[in-house]
């Protein structure tokens, strides 16, 4: 998991928003999406591989994943959050 150090080093790459690690529930929810194949990155992209975590942008629309202990900051592979939260 990402400590609250790194946490507050990041920002999110497009607007620079603060980000908050998403809670287990929410994550949760997306894996689920992600089994059935219904859940697309920015990029338009079915997303393949379950997260093990996420950090939230502070407008809340949009996560990044965390794969193998590490945030995928690029704008292309976030999470539209719309209609999840």
């Amino acid at each position: 998991m990402i400590s609250n150090e790194w946490l507050s080093i990041l920002c999110c790459p497009e607007t620079k928003q603060e980000l908050v690690a998403a809670d287990g529930a929410l994550v949760e929810k997306l894996n689920q999406a992600i089994a059935k194949r219904e859940l697309k990155n920015r990029a338009g992209e079915v997303v393949g591989n379950p997260i093990e975590g996420g950090l939230v942008r502070k407008d809340k629309k949009f996560l990044y994943p965390v794969r193998n202990d590490i945030p995928v900051m690029l704008l292309d592979e976030a999470v539209s959050l719309e209609g999840l939260l």
